[in-house]
């Protein structure tokens, strides 16, 4: 039954249910019985799944089952020292591997004579360096350990040694190339450790046989240049099997490049294939034993090519019986036969659902299995392979620690138990002690406390009950729902064995908590009278000075800011104990955030100005009768009290007068200032550093934050303030030097200064204070040529700063985020005008662009910080002057988007590749066929950042598609 939370009398439902009865002694622990991880008898041992190891696992128990490769690893000498001295190895040191053929050798060992049921790799696949939470290409696997082992084993003495992966895993064909003219036949011997087959189009595993040897003609640009001839000759090419080794792999490719997404994909198609595969009539001789058996199949389950899960079919060459072997589980098939249906149908279907074909006696068929193993039929018995005596000296080390921890885990459950039973006949012996029976003494507790004292899992803490206080330091009234009142012996029982405190009998119970409660009680249900009464009040005229101030915001809500206020208290009793939350801190840091709450919602505030008098505005307040007043006074006691007598804030009265004063004075200067700079407010008939003015040899440079800056404060004089200061500074660097080239501020810097006419100048002077005079001077012998002209500024460039400018500059491009560069796709060199698909982040308005990028953000420059209309300056650093650039008036270089260029948006940090990916989506043109370029050079190296290949914002990049081959599937028979 469930508990009664609500009474603390009742004890049923919190957890005792677990104690009372018989219970089975498992449940006193949660140790899993140590022989489960014990090896069954005649059972094979299975490998850990590190994560994503899976298809490693596959193909370690393939070889594991492979005799002769077992036997030849354990004849590999052992690099240990102390064992090559005939010492043995030391039992306080553990045995490390050096080699790849002494970790498999290790591994063998164990895998063949270990006690547990299954064993961990990680010291093989960390020294083969794998990834173990990535999963790689199996068959790309398999070639390449294979490769390494063979060139680890070719340094041993040993021939039976050196030669074991060639003897079982090495084949041989021969390249054939017959010409059409004279019938010279040109042969190309290579070796084999696996055929990869095509699968598509194909059901039977022969059909991919017959079209890996099949005959390819050579024609027209392909023809075949012939020695006998010495010419370009139409011929016929093929492969043909020489040899073939004891253990045949056949990899189904059924990972595929796809070249319309630019990645793998899985062929999930039937392919069937028989338990003997007689292999002569595909050999080029015919006189020797071709009969394979099938020995292996491996699985891949998933339908994508970049997930799922690797097993491995294997038949264990001693018995002939078949084992699915699944990382650490490994299942016996019945009646020695290989079931590969609950592969089949563990696959997700897809929408061309193909039917699986019906297989006969001997034959399977599998749309999962992409390795097929083959072993040379012999009517020989298997080998018995005998572990090395220093190898089975580790494993029997092993199996003693995996002996000591399994009674190691079997004494911890046999602790675990003991002390189960003891608390069990604790709890049931307390539980009927439990209850407080009428009149007689007993105390409070936690029901959270209790619940975890039936807790089975977790042992119980000492008794907390400081939670469960008022600020008067004994049993809050609201907290009694969450704890149980129990007998005064079992609580003199949990005290003396868990401690803790503090605590709460009889006289814990808090009279005035209860008292408070019901004032609060009652006032809540009079809020509703006495709303009516002072709504009926306030519609009485008041007359002489006997009213009161009252705001308007205040008479409207006062009601519900009543009922806050009562919930608040409410709330203060409930929480007002700062050992709540441990510490006295915590408690003032609450009081602190409630006085500010508190604040906020003030009766009366809204009509007190920020002197703490009575504000000016009459529109805000109304006059309320004294007995109104004294109704809302009983609710809010300190509320701020204005009689209608009273006179409004004199300091208030002296602020607004001086408010209306400035504003006609701002008025009257934009008005004289505007008058005064007509031509520069109108921005007409300016002067131009690219074509001089004749009329004068000197013209004057102020920022064009300044201007604009002066400009917003004419045409709105009341709600800007007045600019006092030209704020030169900002184009100077800290050493007092010009920031700009002359031919920089007729060019790209044109956008950040103003020029102004000497006649202007004066002006200036007279009206602002001038930091800096800034000019540029023409000078020019007369009779001289025009290009002999010499433009001096005042003060001169500062050729360093100058350079770290522009350096910040170059730097700001390339450490760019989320910005927009352009695509342009060529044909034939020439730009493709087409309806382009909808763009990124591509304003539809381009004025509004402009509007945007023209946008003053002065007001963040420290030089147009303006207080009262006071000149103070601040000072301003190199640093300053670049925010300056950035902030206040930004360089328009927003590219003008042509038809047929696509936008995209881009990081400096992303590399080229995933650029690439991304045009891939846009213009549905693959990585490999995509040339791109920028400015002339060409973009190749696919790991370079953007930044260091100099693609900066607003960049343009020309691309230029390979055409595809029309015929992909022409593509799957060119051999290498």
């Amino acid at each position: 039954r469930r508990n009664c939370r609500g009474n603390p009398n009742c004890l049923v439902g919190i957890g005792e249910h677990v104690w009372l009865g018989e219970i089975d002694e498992n449940s006193f622990h949660n140790i899993d019985d140590p022989n489960c991880e014990r090896r069954k008898k005649n059972a094979f041992v299975g490998l850990t799944n590190l994560g994503a190891t899976c298809y490693v696992n596959t193909f370690l128990q393939m070889w594991f089952l492979n005799l002769e490769l077992r036997q030849a690893l354990y004849l590999c000498p052992s690099t240990c020292s102390e064992y090559a001295a005939g010492e043995g190895i030391p039992k306080d040191k553990d045995y490390e591997p050096q080699t790849i053929c002494e970790h498999l050798q290790y591994l063998f060992a164990l895998l063949q004579n270990s006690k547990r049921r299954y064993i961990d790799p990680s010291g093989f696949v960390k020294a083969l360096g794998l990834d173990t939470g990535q999963q790689q290409d199996a068959q790309e696997f398999s070639k390449l350990f294979m490769s390494l082992l063979e060139d680890t084993l070719s340094k041993q003495k040993n021939p039976d040694v050196r030669n074991i992966v060639q003897k079982q895993f090495c084949g041989e064909y021969a390249y054939v190339t017959v010409c059409n003219q004279c019938g010279r036949e040109s042969k190309l011997v290579s070796k084999f450790y696996e055929l990869e087959l095509n699968i598509q189009g194909h059901k039977q595993l022969t059909d991919c046989v017959t079209e890996f040897l099949k005959e390819e003609k050579l024609e027209g640009d392909n023809r075949y240049f012939c020695e006998t001839c010495q010419s370009k000759q139409n011929a016929t090419r093929k492969i043909r099997l020489l040899s073939l080794p004891c253990t045949l792999n056949l990899q189904l490719m059924r990972f595929v490049f796809d070249r319309q997404t630019g990645h793998k994909k899985k062929l999930n198609t039937y392919i069937g294939f028989s338990e003997l595969l007689d292999m002569e009539p595909f050999m080029e001789q015919k006189n020797g034993v071709y009969v394979y058996e099938l020995s292996a199949v491996l699985i891949h389950r998933g339908v994508s090519a970049y997930s799922g899960h690797y097993i491995a079919h294997v038949k264990d060459p001693q018995t002939g019986e078949w084992y699915k072997f699944n990382d650490e589980d490994i299942e016996k098939m019945e009646g020695k036969k290989l079931q590969l249906g609950i592969e089949e149908d563990l696959a997700e279907p897809s929408k061309s659902q193909t039917r699986k074909p019906k297989c006969g006696k001997g034959t399977h068929c599998s749309r999962n299995a992409y390795m097929l193993v083959y072993r040379l039929q012999t009517r020989e018995k298997s080998l018995t392979v005998e572990v090395p005596a220093f190898l089975q000296e580790l494993v029997e080390r092993d199996n003693c620690k995996f002996e000591e921890w399994c009674n190691e885990m079997a004494e911890m459950r046999k602790q675990s138990v003991a002390r189960g039973k003891i608390k069990h006949e604790e709890v049931k012996e307390l539980y009927k002690r439990l209850p407080a029976e009428a009149g007689s003494p007993y105390d409070f507790i936690s029901l959270e406390w209790l619940q975890k004292w039936l807790d089975e899992s977790t042992p119980p803490k000492p008794i907390d009950n400081t939670a469960c206080l008022c600020s008067h330091g004994k049993l809050h009234p609201d907290k009694i729902s969450i704890m149980k009142r129990i007998s005064e012996y079992v609580a003199d029982f949990f005290y003396r064995r868990y401690g803790g405190g503090p605590r709460l009998n009889v006289k814990a119970l808090c009279k005035d908590c209860v008292v408070e409660r019901c004032r609060i009680l009652r006032l809540k249900n009079q809020l509703n009278e006495d709303y009516k009464t002072v709504t009926n009040l306030l519609k009485i005229t008041v007359k002489g000075n006997d009213g009161f101030w009252v705001g308007k915001a205040s008479l409207r809500s006062w009601r519900q800011l009543a009922l806050e206020q009562l919930n608040e208290q409410d709330e203060d009793a409930e929480h007002s104990n700062g050992k709540m939350n441990g510490n006295a801190q915590n408690k003032d840091e609450s009081n602190e955030e409630k006085r500010e709450e508190e604040e906020e919602l003030n009766f009366n505030e809204d009509i007190v100005c920020p002197h703490g008098d009575l504000c000016i505005s009459e529109n805000e307040r109304r006059v309320v009768s004294k007995e109104a007043w004294e109704k809302l006074k009983q609710y809010f006691p300190k509320a701020p009290e204005f009689p209608n007598n009273k006179e409004c804030c004199s300091q208030c009265k002296i602020l607004e007068r001086e408010g209306e004063e400035n504003e006609a004075l701002h008025k009257m200067m934009a008005s004289e200032q505007k008058t005064s700079l007509q031509n520069l407010f109108h921005d007409k008939c300016r002067p131009c550093l690219g074509s001089w003015p004749q009329e004068t040899d000197e013209l004057y440079i102020v920022s064009q934050f300044f201007v604009e800056e002066w400009r917003k404060f004419v045409r709105r004089p009341t709600r800007c303030s007045p600019v006092s200061s030209v704020g030169n500074s900002a184009l100077l660097c800290p050493h007092g030097g010009l920031m700009f080239t002359y031919a920089s501020m007729t060019k790209e810097d044109s956008k950040l200064i103003a020029l102004i006419w000497p006649s202007e100048w004066e002006r200036i002077q007279k009206l602002f204070v001038v930091d800096h005079v800034i000019k540029i001077t023409r000078t020019q012998a007369a009779g001289a040529d025009p290009e002999s002209t010499l433009y001096v500024s005042e003060p001169q460039l500062c050729p360093e700063c100058r350079e770290g400018l522009l350096c910040q500059q170059q730097r700001d491009l390339r450490e760019y985020t989320q910005a927009t560069i352009y695509i342009h796709k060529v044909v034939d060199n020439k730009k493709v005008m087409k309806d382009a698909a909808p763009e990124l982040n591509v304003s539809s308005s381009e004025a509004e662009e402009e509007r945007e990028e023209n946008k003053p953000e002065g007001e963040q420059d420290p030089d147009f910080n303006q207080t009262n209309g006071g000149a103070k300056r601040q000072k301003i650093s190199h640093q300053s002057y670049i925010t300056y650039q950035k902030q206040g008036i930004r360089r328009s270089t927003r590219h003008r988007k042509v038809r047929g260029e696509k936008a995209l948006l881009v990081s400096a940090n992303q590399t080229l590749k995933e650029l690439k990916i991304q045009i891939m989506h846009a213009f549905s043109v693959a990585p490999f066929d995509q040339n791109l370029s920028i400015d002339g050079k060409i973009l190749s190296d696919d790991t370079a950042t953007l930044g260091s290949l100099g693609v900066i914002p607003e960049s343009v990049i020309l691309l230029k598609a390979d055409e595809p081959i029309a015929d992909y599937a022409a593509m799957d028979d060119v051999m290498q």
